[in-house]
């Protein structure tokens, strides 16, 4: 601990060394020292406080004589582990209440877990260290705002290829996180905006949109996502849509919904639409589809991606594409923001990229991903309490009605007891919505993304004990 922000004050009849003893007491007490915690020595807090090296010797041996610290020689003064100390053992933990720890699981059927056992570490820390051994003063700049330009053009060229998406490097603006790039764009496009989204919903956008004091809209998740003639009834400016694969829903978007989605954002001034292509990289049935924004051409659609899913959601690089009429928006309400993902991190991304690495990569994860997909579907159909499946062509989840009388939220809550994380539909209702058909309730959302097959059947298992009621 390079220093303590101890506040001393002369004119009070209590010693200098008594304040400094009662201050540095209550904060390993109360665990802002921690226990092990280096304090300052008595030479250099004598100097920061500017009192004398005995003032602050007299507190230091007080402290040392009751236990709060220790001394080591040649080392210095360490916070002691005091619980129960003078408080006993019950009245310590009444004091210090124990933090929570988090739950743990034995198997996740999180639909947000990747795989990284085939990662190209080799190459990621190859580029890293090229990047890094270099004397390069630029890295040490603060970067441009809207994100690193080759980043951006290795962006735009992907995104061509990949998604049709036509833009330019100048309309992708780059950051840490999809909720963060909903930040910036509730300011582009303005105040008290009325936002359509389908139900159950994504919720990290649901919730960022309404904190931004937008109004939100939600419709019945339908089994081709949301409809123009459904937005004709309500004074929606923006829709928020996942056409390739809606979650938690999976549903995907005809193209011929698709193109009355664009006629009705073209048909007024002001509306939008916030194409989110949720998983599109991972698609196990039919021809690849284009994105959305591919098709736009009246500057209507906002496109936003991530790296979250097909490299790692830890390197946390988002993008968005900007409608060129919002570019000069954009540069007057948030131009000044400086950028939230580190510039060596832009730059190697960047050469992943280019290098033609992410691809390579991406090309075995799809082989990966839709083997855990066939195989997880297999053994849910030998299941007598499966009565429906559906959301699998993409992505790296299932939804799995039940064919028992318990319902979803049960199944969920006894997994638990068991070690097992399950999630229930239910759970990504709208706040404050209720279940806006029956099926609802009854359907579980199924992760396998990180799970092995010896997890798959051993969590398949634990839930037909529950719901056939063996457990």
């Amino acid at each position: 601990m390079p220093e303590l922000m101890i506040p001393l004050d002369s004119s009070l009849t209590k010693p200098l060394y008594e304040q400094i003893y009662d201050y540095i007491r209550m904060n390993i007490a109360d665990g802002k020292i921690s226990h092990g915690e280096k304090l300052p020595s008595t030479r250099f807090l004598s100097a920061h406080l500017q009192v004398s090296r005995s003032t602050v010797a007299v507190a230091y041996d007080q402290l040392l004589s009751e236990g709060y610290i220790e001394s080591a020689p040649c080392r210095g003064y360490y916070a002691s582990d005091i619980s129960g100390l003078y408080l006993g053992e019950e009245a310590a933990s009444a004091a210090l209440p124990p933090p929570i720890p988090a739950e743990r699981y034995r198997i996740v059927f999180s639909p947000d877990e990747n795989e990284f056992s085939c990662f190209p570490y080799a190459a990621w820390r190859k580029i890293s260290r090229d990047i890094l051994s270099q004397d390069d003063a630029s890295l040490l700049t603060a970067g441009e705002t809207a994100g690193e330009w080759e980043l951006r053009e290795a962006i735009c060229r992907y995104l061509y290829r990949a998604r049709g998406v036509s833009c330019r490097p100048g309309q992708i603006v780059i950051g840490a996180g999809n909720e963060y790039l909903l930040l910036l764009l509730a300011q582009v496009l303005g105040p008290g905006k009325r936002v359509a989204m389908e139900n159950p919903t994504y919720l990290k956008a649901y919730r960022t949109l309404s904190n931004m004091g937008y109004r939100m809209l939600t419709f019945p998740a339908g089994k081709n996502g949301i409809e123009a003639e459904q937005l004709q009834q309500t004074d929606a400016e923006i829709v928020y849509t996942m056409p390739s694969h809606q979650f938690p829903m999976g549903t995907v978007m005809p193209l011929k919904q698709r193109l009355k989605l664009l006629q009705w954002a073209a048909a007024k001034t002001g509306r939008y639409i916030i194409e989110d292509d949720h998983d599109s990289e991972f698609r196990y049935k039919g021809k690849p589809i284009p994105s959305l924004q591919g098709s736009d051409t009246h500057g209507t659609v906002i496109y936003i991606g991530t790296f979250s899913k097909s490299i790692s959601p830890a390197i946390r690089v988002s993008y968005m594409v900007l409608p060129k009429p919002q570019i000069a928006a954009y540069q007057k309400s948030c131009g000044f923001y400086a950028s939230t993902v580190p510039k060596e991190q832009q730059r190697v991304l960047a050469a992943f990229l280019n290098d033609g690495y992410f691809e390579r990569y991406l090309n075995k994860m799809r082989r990966i991903y839709k083997a855990k997909h066939d195989s997880f579907l297999a053994l849910l159909k030998k299941e007598a309490w499966v009565k429906h499946i559906y959301g699998d062509y993409a992505g790296v989840h299932l939804l799995v009605e039940l064919g028992a009388a318990m319902d979803a939220r049960e199944v969920v809550r006894q997994a638990k007891k068991q070690g097992i994380r399950i999630y229930a539909l239910e759970e990504y209702l709208a706040p404050g919505a209720k279940a806006n058909r029956p099926d609802v309730g009854k359907t579980l959302l199924l992760g396998y993304g990180a799970l092995q097959e010896a997890q798959m059947k051993e969590g398949i298992a634990c839930i037909r004990r529950i719901v056939t009621g063996t457990a």
